[in-house]
């Protein structure tokens, strides 16, 4: 017995020894000697604009979230707002910030940050959470986050917190289709569920045709109530004129009112938010006669600091009583092409009358505002989310990575270990161009044009071992910059990975360039944007950088060229399945 217990005892302590418990108990594998050691990250954003617009003191920059935080929804609790916004196959998911001033914002964290909350391995990037709503119900005193998930079959759901600084339930699954659900309490307790859904069976009228629907939502059990669901809008504002993409829903109450205000025209160049008005919160739903209350749509496609695609808000009453409005929008770069991302934008909005209207939002945005009334502007400091041209530093000395950095398909914590000498990622098989989860630690695109540089230290163990940059749009559309070993000598490539076509699934891989290299010390590597020209470089001394290959085109990196709903990611990536080797 005593030898039984003696070899099980051995067994515990090799497998103990072989694993680590990582974050929120997952088991984590320890890092293989050939993971590559990231000491250091430097982005610095360089964009025109915010040096032909500089701040005066009473100002602040628009966009107020830079890069790919799109669909954004927002609500208040006493002086905090917390805003939410989609990340489809990122992970965590549902990125959600705190400010007490709509101005000045601080990310607290992911709602869906559990992969039992969210469970995306196998999802296209463009796939997983998106459009999430988020509501403070002062009745229960209870915050509510509704998204659909197009991961895990879960469809529609809902997760719930007293605390938003505290984390959020396991979701619940709501037993409704379509898309873009968001949940609203009236002042009798009584709770609604609107969402965008297909139009009943056999009454599609054209492409793009959609309907708005509500069911009454049962508070204490979380779910809708059967046989209360119908259609409140049909088609949009006008059904004649065949609206495409009715979506987005939100209710308001004001003056014992109901208002509801729906993003239409698709969430591209003919994007805009309209507004209907009921005495009802199930109708029936008058739309206003100055529709669009929001739209850029019509404006020449040349002009100066454009920016486009505005739509999808929401709307929350500001510290000074004024309202504000939330939604996305974009900012092309010198070709017109969308490698950012939509972002997240606001506007001060006009509620004087019967119907909102966002103030300057039916023309040309400009790139900056005005402060609300006694409103200091802190980004760039005291752990405020940064705007505008400003430089981001990371030495991974923290125990805590900042929430800027993700993954994809997967938790980070599966791949990163945080050592004295700087981050270490244990390569995953999987590589850049499969539809699985990869040991790619990703930071947002946020500028058109910016520098990205990390410092590196690596030795491949053969040529299946690659580890370096990744400019990232979609599996099948990225460039990899990076180290791996052919033959007996170390060598660094630029490879162009593009699908064939949008319907194509087959990815196309060029080696663009590639070099031998010396790898006895530090690397750094780097890439730079111009606008849609792409230069990738690399040092062995700290001091001079040699361009690898001529410079490239960004455009498989927009989503002009590459489709889906993301910006463009810049990851510190490795596998240990390389499959793209020069000749």
């Amino acid at each position: 017995m005593n030898q039984v217990k003696i070899i099980i005892f051995t067994l515990l302590l090799g497998l103990y020894t072989f694993c680590q418990v990582g974050n929120k108990g997952e088991l984590k594998v320890k890092i293989p000697k050939n993971g590559p050691v990231f000491s250091k990250v430097i982005y610095q954003g360089d964009d025109q604009v915010y040096k032909n617009y500089p701040l005066e003191p009473d100002e602040f920059y628009n966009p107020i979230l830079q890069g790919c935080y799109p669909d954004p929804a927002i609500t208040r609790k006493g002086d905090d707002y917390y805003m939410v916004c989609s990340s489809f196959a990122m992970f965590p998911g549902v990125p959600i910030f705190h400010s007490n001033d709509l101005v000045n914002w601080t990310q607290i964290g992911h709602v869906l940050d559990r992969i039992s909350q969210l469970d995306v391995h196998d999802t296209h990037i463009s796939g997983g959470v998106y459009a999430p709503g988020i509501t403070y119900n002062p009745n229960n005193d209870t915050f509510y986050m509704i998204v659909t998930a197009f991961a895990g079959g879960l469809g529609n759901i809902i997760v719930k917190t007293k605390d938003p600084m505290q984390g959020w339930s396991e979701p619940k699954k709501l037993n409704f289709n379509g898309i873009d659900p968001c949940i609203f309490f009236d002042d009798d307790g009584k709770g609604y569920i609107v969402h965008n859904d297909a139009p009943d069976e056999g009454k599609e009228l054209y492409d793009g045709h959609r309907v708005i629907k509500i069911w009454d939502y049962d508070v204490e059990n979380d779910q809708v109530i059967n046989g209360t669901d119908q259609i409140i809008v049909d088609g949009g504002v006008d059904l004649t004129n065949k609206p495409i993409w009715i979506e987005a829903p939100h209710i308001y109450k004001k003056n014992e009112r109901y208002y509801l205000m729906c993003a239409e025209g698709g969430t591209g160049d003919w994007h805009s938010e309209v507004i209907f008005v009921s005495e009802t919160p199930k109708g029936p739903f008058i739309p206003a006669s100055n529709n669009p209350i929001l739209t850029q749509r019509y404006f020449t496609k040349d002009r100066k600091n454009k920016v486009d695609w505005a739509g999808h808000a929401d709307l929350v009453e500001g510290p000074d009583g004024k309202y504000y409005g939330v939604f996305l929008a974009i900012r092309p770069n010198e070709k017109d092409r969308v490698n950012i991302g939509r972002e997240t934008f606001i506007l001060p909005v006009d509620w004087s009358g019967e119907f909102p209207v966002f103030e300057n939002g039916l023309i040309p945005m400009e790139p900056k505002l005005r402060l609300p009334e006694g409103v200091t502007n802190k980004t760039k400091q005291e752990g405020f989310f940064p705007n505008g041209n400003f430089t981001f530093k990371e030495n991974f000395s923290s125990e805590k990575l900042d929430y800027r950095w993700i993954g994809l398909r997967g938790p980070r914590e599966k791949f990163i270990n945080i050592t004295k000498k700087g981050l270490i990622i244990e390569p995953f098989e999987a590589n850049i161009k499969e539809l699985k989860p990869t040991s790619t630690l990703f930071y947002r695109q946020q500028h058109n044009h910016f520098t990205f540089t990390t410092t590196m230290e690596y030795k491949p163990g053969s040529e299946k071992d690659l580890a370096g940059i990744v400019c990232f749009q979609n599996e099948g559309s990225n460039y990899v910059f990076g180290i791996t070993k052919k033959d007996n000598e170390h060598v660094v490539l630029l490879e162009k990975n593009q699908r064939k076509s949008r319907i194509d699934q087959e990815v196309s891989s060029e080696i663009i360039a590639s070099t031998k290299i010396d790898i006895n010390n530090p690397i750094q590597l780097q890439v730079k944007a111009t606008g849609d020209d792409y230069q990738f470089s690399y040092s062995t001394n700290e001091i001079d950088f040699v361009s690898l290959g001529d410079i490239v085109s960004g455009d498989i990196l927009s989503t002009n060229i590459a489709g889906g709903f993301t910006g463009a990611l810049i990851g510190l990536y490795t596998t240990s399945g390389n499959n793209s080797l020069p000749e």
